[in-house]
């Protein structure tokens, strides 16, 4: 005989099961919902991060590949200089126990003379050595230091190189931080000019010109100390080779021109020092113009 079931129990029954499925089927669409959220959330902060990493390591990758001479090698005229004169570059440092990989170089000019000297060394060692001279093919204006716009002068004093320009009108060339702390005080004042250079073509109005074979070559010296990792190229500009004798001269011819005797003391003092020590001494500006030399 069949156990008869009460209708009443029976709706009960069916409605615990449901109850159940619905119950088992909100905590999957809770998991579900939970995991979705969890996994958006992730993703945006990964990619949060990688927004603000990838720029810094593009950057890293890219400078670690390129090197100052590889910049410089995307210019017609720079593969020109290197490809005429790296192998006499290379040569001159050997010659003189000079590593390209450690050069440092220190400029003098001399506007009697007509010349460029320079002088290099190892990052190791304590004193410059002179490796070659550049004849100077044309120089405009006299002795003495520069002190307005127009006045066709080359510069006297304490510079360094501040730019290499590879697009010059004079195929290379290479700016000289003219006016510097001094001559913005000895100088006219709003009327100094600008724009000093070292460069090719053997013409000047101001500027030091070379031939153009010249400053391919003086041009490969300071890219080679620029990749080695020196941060500036200092210049001095002489009136002449201030030995004793000729010093004594210029002083004498031009005794009455204070501007121009107190520059070159200053210089005189800077000539022997390096003279004694082949280290290029240490300037500092001063209010008046003048320079503390040692």
């Amino acid at each position: 005989m069949k156990r008869r079931i009460d209708p009443l129990f029976d709706s009960f029954l069916k409605a615990r099961k449901l109850l159940e499925v619905e119950r088992k089927v909100r905590r999957e669409l809770h998991f579900e919902r939970f995991y979705t959220i969890f996994a958006r959330s992730f993703l945006d902060l990964f990619m949060r991060l990688l927004i603000i990493l990838f720029p810094l390591l593009f950057l890293n990758s890219g400078m670690a590949s390129h090197s100052f001479r590889e910049e410089q090698m995307v210019f017609t005229r720079v593969k020109e200089a290197y490809a005429d004169k790296e192998k006499t570059v290379i040569k001159t440092l050997a010659d003189h126990s000079i590593s390209r990989d450690s050069l440092r170089i220190y400029l003098r000019a001399f506007k009697t003379e007509k010349k460029i000297e320079l002088l290099a060394k190892n990052t190791s060692d304590s004193v410059f050595v002179p490796i070659k001279e550049f004849p100077i093919c044309d120089i405009s204006g006299y002795i003495g230091p520069k002190r307005r716009y127009h006045d066709l002068q080359v510069p006297e004093g304490f510079y360094h190189i501040s730019d290499l320009n590879p697009y010059s009108k004079y195929y290379l060339s290479m700016q000289i931080n003219y006016p510097n702390a001094s001559d913005s005080i000895r100088g006219v004042h709003g009327h100094l000019g600008n724009g000093i250079f070292i460069h090719g073509e053997c013409v000047s109005s101001g500027c030091i010109a070379i031939t153009n074979a010249k400053i391919k070559e003086l041009f490969v010296y300071c890219i080679e100390a620029y990749n080695s990792g020196q941060e500036e190229i200092d210049m001095t500009i002489f009136p002449a080779m201030l030995n004793d004798s000729i010093y004594s001269d210029l002083t004498s011819r031009y005794s009455k021109d204070k501007d121009k005797i107190s520059l070159w003391s200053d210089l005189k003092k800077s000539y022997d020092l390096f003279d004694r020590s082949k280290v290029p001494p240490t300037v500092k500006f001063l209010p008046n113009g003048t320079h503390d030399v040692n």
